[in-house]
C-alpha cells in the first residue's frame, strides 16, 4: 500500500477506520456530529485503537459467519473463547492462519495468526498465540509534498492463556495480552511532536458451558454456551502529546448445538452476539451563528459542549459500564436552531450497537467439512453484512481449512476475503496404546 499523508500522527486514525473489519461508509444525508443531525438514524460508528484484535483470524469460524464463542474447542479458541480449552479432546494442538486483508483496497495488507495449547491435566490447559498484522507500505510526505521516507507499519499481539474446568460441564479461562502498534515509525511533527509505537497490556475473561448428554430427535447431541470479554486493558497513545484511545473491549456470547446424525455424519449450528464495550461518540451542542448556520458550542475550557450522550474521554471502567447507556440517539434541529432528541431513539441506538454472526458446519466421517454462515451489523454502526463459506479436511493429525467471504453490500472492502488455516494436533493415542501393550 502506498499512502501519502501530511500529518503522520493521524495515521493511527486512518488505520483504525480501515482495519476494524473494514467498516464500509454509509451516507444518510445527515450533517456531522459537531453541527447536529438533521435526519433519521445517521452513521455513528464506534472506533477504537488496534481494531485488528477483533478480526477473526481462522478459517473455521471464518466460514461460519465469523462466530465461534461456543464451537467445540481447538487451538483457535484462544481468540474466540479461551475457556473452551479446558474441554479440549486432544492433548495439544497448534494452528497457523494467514489471510490477505482488504485485498480489494490494499494488495499488500495481511493478517497472520499462530495459536497453540497443551493440556496439563484432564481438567486444565495452557496456551499461547501470536497475531501479526502487516499494513503494507506507507509513504510519508511533508506539507509541501516532499517524500520523508517509506515505512512498513505493523501491529502484533502476544497472548498467554490458562483454562480450568470447574465441573464436568463448566469452565473458565483468562488470557493476558501484550499489544504493540507501530504505525508511524517514530516520526516527529510540529502538531504532535515525536510519535511512538502504541503499547498496551490487556486481559480476556471467558466462560464455557456444555452438556454432552442431550438427545435431539433420537440423536445424540451437545449443547454449548460461551461468554468472552476481550481486550480489557489500558488506553493506548501514539505520541506524548496526543490523546489516548480505548482498546476494542468486546463482549461476545452465544450458543452452539452439535447433532450426531449417525456414525459418519454430524452437524453444528452456532451463533455469536457481540457488543463493543467502549464509549459511543456523542452529539455535540450547536447554536445558530449570525447567518443562521449551526456552529459548535464550546465550554469555558474550550472543549465541545455535549448535547446528547456522554463524554467519550472517560476511564476504562466508566467506558465499559457506560457503553450500555451512552448512545445519543437521533438528534434533529428545528427551524429555530434548537436541537431535540427523538423519543426512544437512544434505546434503539443501543440495540443497533449489537452485531451478530452465525453459521452451520457439516462433517462427514470426521474428515471432510463444509461450512457456511452470515454476519450482520446495523448500517449506522458500520454496515458490515456478508455471507461466508468454508471447507475443511482432516487426515490423521493434520487439518487444512479454507474460508471465503461474499459481501452483500456494494464496494465492500471485505469482498472476496480469503483465510487459510493449517492445524497439527497431538492426540496422545499412539502413546496410550504403547503403554497399554507394555502394561
Amino acid at each position: 500500500m502506498t499512502l501519502s499523508i501530511r500529518q503522520p500522527a493521524l495515521f493511527a486514525a486512518v488505520v483504525a477506520s480501515m482495519a476494524l473489519s473494514a467498516q464500509s461508509s454509509v451516507s444518510t444525508g445527515c450533517i456531522g456530529e459537531l453541527t447536529g443531525q438533521a435526519c433519521g438514524p445517521s452513521l455513528n460508528t464506534i472506533t477504537t485503537a488496534v481494531p485488528f484484535l477483533l478480526i477473526g483470524p481462522d478459517s473455521r469460524s471464518g466460514g461460519m459467519g465469523d462466530a465461534g464463542v461456543a464451537l467445540p474447542a481447538d487451538a483457535d479458541a484462544l481468540h474466540w473463547n479461551p475457556s473452551k480449552l479446558a474441554f479440549a479432546e486432544n492433548e495439544g494442538e497448534f494452528r497457523v492462519s494467514v489471510s490477505p486483508w482488504l485485498r480489494t483496497l490494499v494488495p499488500d495488507m495481511s493478517l497472520s495468526y499462530l495459536a497453540g495449547y497443551k493440556k496439563i491435566n484432564k481438567r486444565a490447559a495452557v496456551g499461547g498465540s501470536l497475531r501479526y498484522f502487516n499494513l503494507g507500505s506507507i509513504t510519508f510526505t511533508d506539507q509541501n509534498g516532499g517524500v520523508i521516507r517509506d515505512f512498513k507499519p505493523a501491529e502484533f499481539a502476544v497472548d498467554v492463556t490458562f483454562a480450568q474446568q470447574f465441573s464436568e460441564r463448566f469452565a473458565g479461562g483468562i488470557s493476558l495480552r501484550y499489544i504493540n502498534s507501530n504505525l508511524t515509525g517514530g516520526l516527529t511533527t510540529e502538531s504532535t511532536g515525536k510519535t511512538k509505537a502504541g503499547q498496551a497490556v490487556a486481559a480476556d475473561v471467558s466462560f464455557f458451558y456444555h452438556n454432552t448428554d442431550m438427545v435431539i430427535a433420537s440423536k445424540d447431541a451437545t449443547f454449548a454456551f460461551g461468554v468472552d470479554v476481550s481486550n480489557i486493558g489500558n488506553k493506548i497513545a501514539y505520541s506524548t502529546s496526543s490523546r489516548t484511545d480505548f482498546l476494542p473491549v468486546n463482549l461476545r456470547f452465544g450458543p452452539s448445538i452439535t447433532v450426531d446424525i449417525d456414525e459418519y455424519n454430524s452437524i453444528t449450528f452456532n451463533a455469536d452476539i457481540n457488543k463493543l464495550l467502549v464509549p459511543t461518540p456523542p452529539v455535540y451542542k450547536t447554536a445558530p451563528d449570525a447567518n443562521g448556520n449551526p456552529v459548535a458550542v464550546k465550554n469555558p475550557d474550550s472543549t465541545y459542549a455535549i448535547f446528547s450522550g456522554e463524554d467519550p474521554t472517560r476511564g476504562l471502567a466508566a467506558g465499559i459500564f457506560g457503553s450500555f447507556s451512552d448512545a445519543p440517539g437521533i438528534v434533529y434541529t428545528d427551524a429555530d436552531g434548537v436541537q431535540h432528541v427523538v423519543d426512544g431513539s437512544k434505546f434503539k441506538e443501543e440495540l443497533r450497537e449489537f452485531y451478530y454472526g452465525g453459521g452451520f458446519e457439516y462433517w462427514y466421517a470426521k474428515q471432510f467439512a463444509f461450512r457456511t454462515g452470515y454476519f450482520w451489523e446495523a448500517a449506522t454502526k458500520g454496515d458490515r453484512k456478508y455471507f461466508t463459506m468454508g471447507l475443511g479436511v482432516k487426515y490423521s493429525i493434520f487439518s487444512l481449512d479454507f474460508s471465503y467471504l461474499i459481501a452483500n453490500t456494494q464496494r465492500s472492502p471485505l469482498a472476496n476475503t480469503l483465510r487459510f488455516t493449517l492445524g497439527f494436533n497431538f492426540d496422545g493415542k499412539a502413546k496410550k496404546k504403547v503403554s497399554d501393550i507394555n502394561g
